[in-house]
C-alpha cells in the first residue's frame, strides 16, 4: 500500500522525462549520473545506482543486482559518460538486500573498491556466510520461523516449497568498511552525511549531500511506494517503531531533492516523510481497530486490512505478498505494544496480540 498519488508503474524521472526505469546514465546534476538495473522477477523493475565523478575517480551509491544483464548494462552506462569499471574506488552501499549489495561487493573484490556497509547488517552478513561455511549450514528458509511467529503457518509451508539454493558466496562477501553511526565522508570535493536509518534493515544508511540539496535515500524514502518493514533475518524487535524514528530523523535535515533506489527523481523529502508517517500512522489505527474483536496474530489482523495502492484485500495476493503482509503487521503490531496500546503473548500458533482496554 502506497500513500503517493503517483504509481511507480508509470512515474516518469525529472532527470530523463522518461520513465524512471528506462536505461542509461541520467545526469541527476554536474557531476552525478543516475543508472537504473535491471532486477529480475521483481515487480519495482529496476534499482538506481547512482555515479558520482570525482577527480580520482567513481563512488557509486548501491551497485545492483549481480546478474549478468545488469553488469552488462552498468558497464555500458559508464562507458557511455567516459569511464569503466576500473575507475570506481569506491560503493557506498545503502543496506543489505542482494538488489543492492551484490554487484556492489563482486565489483569492489575484483577491482579493488572499497565496499562500505553499515555495521547493522552484520548479523544478516554473517547468516549468510554461515549457509555456505563447512557443517554450519542454514537449515531451509529462515524466513519461515519469522512467518510462523507472525501466525502464518499455511504461507511458511508455501514459502518451504519453493526453491531452495545456497546463498551465491561471491554475493555475500563483507564489506572493506563498516559504518557505525552518523558520520561525514568526503566524496572528491563532495561531503556526504551518512545517516544511520534502521527500519527498513538494521544497518540501513542514506547519504545526505546538504550543499547540493541531495539525498541518496536508498530504500528509507521511496517516492512512489513505502519500503517492507519487518522482512528481516534475524528479526529485530520493533524495526516500524526503527523506520519511523529514522524518518523522523531524516525529517530533521533541510528540505532536499529525494534520489531513490527505485522511482524517480522527488523533490522534496520533507514531504515525502510526511506522507510516509501519515500513511503508517493510519495503519497502526487500522491495525489496533482490528485487535477490537479479540486478540489476533499478525497474520490474522492482515487479513482484516486493504493491501497495495488499489486496497486489494489480503485473499487476493499471492503467497509471497501474504508472507510479507503477516510480518510487516506483525511490525505494527509490535509498535503498539511498545506505545502501551496491546499486549502480546508467544503461543504455540503464533504471538499473539492483544489491545489495552480501559
Amino acid at each position: 500500500m502506497t500513500s503517493s498519488t503517483t504509481s511507480t508503474a508509470h512515474a516518469v524521472s525529472p532527470d530523463s522525462g522518461e520513465h524512471w526505469s528506462k536505461e542509461g546514465a541520467w545526469r541527476v546534476t554536474e557531476g552525478i549520473h543516475r543508472i537504473p538495473l535491471p532486477l529480475p522477477m521483481d515487480g519495482l523493475k529496476a534499482v538506481n545506482v547512482y555515479a558520482i565523478e570525482t577527480d580520482e575517480g567513481l563512488t557509486l551509491v548501491d551497485g545492483g543486482w549481480s546478474i549478468e544483464v545488469a553488469r552488462d548494462l552498468l558497464e555500458r552506462c559508464l562507458r557511455d559518460i567516459g569511464y569503466g569499471f576500473g575507475d570506481i574506488r569506491r560503493f557506498l552501499v545503502t543496506h543489505i538486500h542482494r538488489d543492492h549489495y551484490t554487484l556492489a561487493t563482486v565489483l569492489g573484490h575484483e577491482y579493488d573498491a572499497d565496499v562500505a556497509l553499515g555495521i547493522g547488517e552484520k548479523p544478516g552478513l554473517d547468516l549468510l556466510n554461515a549457509a555456505t561455511d563447512g557443517g554450519a549450514e542454514i537449515e531451509g528458509n529462515p524466513f519461515l520461523d519469522v512467518l510462523r511467529t507472525a501466525g502464518a503457518h499455511e504461507i511458511a509451508e508455501a514459502w518451504a516449497q519453493g526453491p531452495h539454493e545456497l546463498p551465491d558466496p561471491a554475493w555475500w562477501q563483507y564489506p572493506d568498511t563498516w559504518l557505525s553511526g552518523d558520520q561525514q565522508i568526503a566524496v572528491g570535493a563532495r561531503t556526504l552525511d551518512a545517516v544511520h536509518t534502521p527500519g527498513h534493515t538494521p544497518g540501513h544508511y542514506v547519504y545526505a549531500e546538504q550543499a547540493a540539496g541531495l539525498l541518496f535515500a536508498g530504500d528509507h524514502v521511496l517516492p512512489t511506494i513505502t519500503p517492507s518493514i519487518g522482512f528481516t533475518v534475524p528479526p529485530v524487535a520493533d524495526p516500524l517503531g526503527d523506520f519511523m524514528a529514522s524518518l523522523t530523523k531524516v525529517r530533521s535535515l533541510p528540505d532536499l531533492t529525494v534520489l531513490p533506489a527505485h522511482g524517480p527523481v522527488a523533490p522534496s523529502s520533507h514531504a515525502r516523510v510526511d506522507e510516509l508517517l501519515a500513511h503508517h500512522e493510519e495503519r497502526l489505527e487500522l491495525s489496533l481497530a482490528a485487535l477490537a474483536a479479540g486478540p489476533r496474530t499478525g497474520h490474522q489482523v492482515a487479513h482484516e486490512l486493504p493491501w497495495t495502492r488499489h486496497d486489494h484485500p489480503y485473499d487476493e495476493l499471492d503467497d509471497f505478498a501474504q508472507g510479507m503482509a503477516s510480518m510487516e503487521t506483525k511490525a505494527h503490531l509490535e509498535l503498539l505494544v511498545a506505545r502501551g496500546q496491546a499486549t502480546c503473548e508467544d503461543t504455540a500458533g503464533g504471538v499473539v496480540f492483544s489491545a489495552v482496554t480501559g
